[in-house]
């Protein structure tokens, strides 16, 4: 079921159908994210087949994050052995990076021979300012599900500060950033949800 509308998070959430496409659907996100996943995976999967929530989203992306490997394809992961099992996470992986890799692969080999024109860096540019311009969209339009954070908006976005502050200011790195803040953020949540 294709929902276009962001009107359509009130509609039911739906399934895959079948393995074909749960395939196709995260075949179309890799190839329309290409260098930014995260903002269409989030379009597609919650406002379009809607096969999850904001919150659902959110849940998979944070267990995503602490998995190794990239964020998506964890979450693809998840999500395809939530429908179907073992064969769902292998297909949804599958799909996430069987044209992507071909496409990267003709890429190098292209930018191999052309990596020194100035057009081509010009463009590389540009390419990672729209990359960080979906991804600041993405955050912002997920921020309103801080409202229903046990930890409050006030406290969440604190954290959310911090976070940011520590990996891009003071570039510490990711997993050290977990460590210090993850047990931080799970003992205040669950000392509010005890009230």
């Amino acid at each position: 079921m294709a929902i276009s509308s962001d009107d359509s998070l009130a509609a039911p959430l739906g399934r895959p159908q079948g393995l074909g496409e749960l395939f196709w659907v995260f075949n179309r996100l890799a190839l329309q994210g290409f260098g930014g996943v995260l903002p269409v995976a989030q379009r597609e999967l919650v406002e379009r087949v809607r096969w999850l929530t904001r919150e659902d989203f959110l849940e998979l992306l944070s267990i995503g994050q602490m998995l190794p490997g990239p964020n998506v394809v964890n979450v693809a992961l998840m999500i395809g052995d939530r429908f179907f099992g073992l064969r769902g996470a292998f297909v949804a992986l599958a799909g996430m990076l069987a044209a992507p890799t071909v496409i990267v692969l003709t890429l190098a080999a292209l930018y191999g021979h052309f990596a020194e024109q100035p057009a081509v860096a010009g463009a590389l540019r540009g390419m990672g300012a729209v990359a960080a311009g979906l991804v600041l969209a993405t955050a912002i339009k997920l921020a309103a599900t801080l409202r229903r954070s046990p930890l409050g908006v006030g406290l969440a976005s604190a954290l959310a500060v911090a976070t940011t502050a520590l990996v891009a200011v003071w570039r510490w790195p990711l997993v050290w950033v977990l460590a210090a803040l993850g047990p931080l953020a799970l003992t205040l949540a669950a000392r509010r949800l005890r009230r």
